[in-house]
């Protein structure tokens, strides 16, 4: 099949060809870049490359970890944001006040800007930050985050067009939703109801934001541009340097390196590990790496008979050598899984024994024995039925290293005598097998066995839309697990706000819920950027990797 790209790519990628012939693109950075006052930065087009397509540009409906990076820091504004420190500071709003109006309650009470536009001229006002509030509490609208708001109260207060006020529970970063999940245009989605919002042309057709970009064009299965919005407020930044933003879709990573090595993309995120050292040896491209809130795992979908007993669940990860796929997989770019607290998070703590199940396939054998699962007359592991121990294993199309984790732990699994069948399927599709669709009887149907995947915690560490019993009909509940003392722990620490206070609750939980895995947390990885070196001046940390991208720019001569 021959992919076809809109003609407007072909001319910065021509002019960065020609360049680099002439050895232009092989110079010192620092001879092209140090000296160039500001107002030559502005212009150029830097393409990202991804091998998972972008979800809508829909936030009520969204997601995917790199989805929401975009709108939040390109296409939307939230009403903070988080710097290096992860202190937070005012973006959407002015200000923000906060009052204690009980012993464990609190006002919060934000003053918008009232400089900013949606992108079709209409002011952005308190109204669409109140319409976004209540619309994301609408259970037909299909919120995927409702945990972010859970100790809000589900009304807000409008004083007036740029001032609105909510009550809520005093609880740890009370404030970070307000990061994550920017103010939608009302003025736009109110007409539509809110089981609409899924499937709303707004998010892949014409999608209206704030922010400093605005959106061109969507090819769907290709790429996502978006351009420098002009009015964007001085005091805020103004007009990014670059001109266009291309977002490319290629859902094979050998095929995002040639791209990149050849030069036809700028910023290719998320590269395969083992594609590390031909980045680093590259001319002209920069491996960047650094630590994340990411935790990779397999989804144990504890709804099936076979997955229900957390001695199998215990088994199952005992029975991996995770050490092997951070050293064989992952190239040492990451650390061996633990709990679901990540490197990332305050509270992580690498040298506490109880949170680390070690590999031990003999102790693995005895665990699945107890659970009832014997070896039949061929080896197979079976259950008192009768029935034998199978299961498919799925990932997406795209990422090698997840389509090798598939075949490794088939491997690590068979000699005890499970029988694991990969699988891999389109992004979307195993998306929509996660998170399953409501029956006639309003219960939420999940169809798959167990998946790799992974989750990239907030800055405010929250399992309970993954994990709490009463995430159970919610779209990220994927594995069904439930238990009373998981949902005690949660509850504790989603209000504890002193972190020393925290610190010990946060400790029982990641044990307690070692024990009982309803996730195997195969590694936190670090995070790998590969990054040509015409583009300037990008920062990256646990915040993500667009944080200052309207700051990023081309020197002129490698346009």
């Amino acid at each position: 099949m021959t992919r076809q790209f809109p003609a407007s790519l072909f001319v910065p990628i021509l002019l960065a060809v020609l360049l680099a012939a002439c050895g232009v693109d092989g110079a010192d950075p620092g001879d092209l870049g140090a000296d160039v006052p500001e107002a030559e930065r502005y212009g150029g087009t830097v393409v990202i490359g991804t091998y998972g397509d972008l979800q809508p540009m829909n936030r009520f409906i969204s997601s995917d970890y790199n989805t929401n990076m975009i709108q939040r820091e390109m296409l939307f504004m939230p009403l903070v944001k988080f710097d290096e420190n992860q202190e937070p500071y005012p973006w959407l709003a002015e200000r923000w006040d906060t009052v204690r109006v009980a012993p464990d309650s609190l006002e919060l009470t934000f003053a918008l800007r009232r400089d900013i536009h949606w992108h079709d001229g209409e002011p952005t006002t308190a109204r669409d930050v109140a319409f976004t509030y209540e619309r994301l509490q609408d259970p037909r609208t299909g919120f995927p985050n409702p945990a972010y708001f859970e100790y809000y109260h589900p009304r807000a207060e409008l004083l007036d067009d740029y001032t609105i006020r909510f009550r809520l529970r005093a609880h740890a970063e009370f404030l970070e939703p307000w990061f994550m999940t920017p103010a939608m245009p009302r003025h736009l989605l109110e007409s539509a109801a809110p089981s609409e919002m899924l499937n709303h042309r707004f998010g892949t057709q014409e999608p209206v934001g704030n922010g400093p970009f605005r959106f061109v064009r969507r090819t769907p299965g290709q790429e996502w541009v978006f351009e420098a919005n002009p009015d964007f407020p001085e005091a805020l930044g103004g007009r990014p340097y670059l001109d266009r933003v291309a977002v490319r879709y290629i859902p094979e990573q050998t095929t995002l390196l040639t791209e990149t090595l050849t030069g036809r993309i700028d910023f290719y995120m998320g590269p395969n590990p083992e594609h590390a050292a031909r980045i680093e040896a590259a001319r002209d491209v920069e491996l960047r790496d650094f630590t994340f809130r990411q935790w990779v795992y397999i989804a144990w979908n504890t709804r099936l008979p076979q997955f229900r007993d957390a001695r199998v669940r215990r088994a199952l990860t005992m029975a991996i050598d995770r050490q092997q796929i951070v050293d064989g997989l992952v190239y040492g770019y990451g650390h061996i899984g633990r709990g679901t607290i990540t490197p990332g998070h305050w509270a992580y703590d690498a040298d506490d024994p109880e949170t680390l199940l070690p590999y031990d396939p003999a102790a693995a054998r005895r665990l699945l024995a107890e659970a009832g699962w014997t070896p039949g007359p061929d080896g197979t592991l079976r259950n008192a039925a009768g029935e034998p121990f199978r299961f498919t294993l799925i990932t997406n199309h795209g990422n090698e290293t997840r389509k090798d984790i598939l075949d490794y732990v088939q491997a690590q699994l068979r000699p005890l005598g499970i029988e694991v069948q990969p699988r891999l399927v389109e992004w979307t599709t195993m998306l929509d097998q996660l998170r399953g669709t409501l029956n006639s009887e309003g219960v939420r149907e999940r169809e798959f066995d167990a998946v790799v995947s992974s989750w990239v915690d907030a800055i405010r560490k929250d399992d309970a839309d993954q994990i709490h019993s009463r995430a159970l009909n919610l779209p990220y509940q994927y594995v069904g697990y439930s238990h009373p003392t998981a949902d005690r722990y949660l509850d504790t620490v989603a209000v504890l706000m002193n972190r020393e206070e925290a610190r010990p609750f946060w400790r029982e939980y990641e044990r307690f819920i070692v024990q009982e895995a309803p996730y195997t947390v195969l590694y936190f990885p670090q995070r790998l950027a590969a990054v040509r070196t015409r583009v300037r001046d990008i920062e990256m940390d646990d915040r993500g990797e667009f944080i200052n991208i309207t700051r990023w720019w081309i020197a002129p001569g490698q346009r």
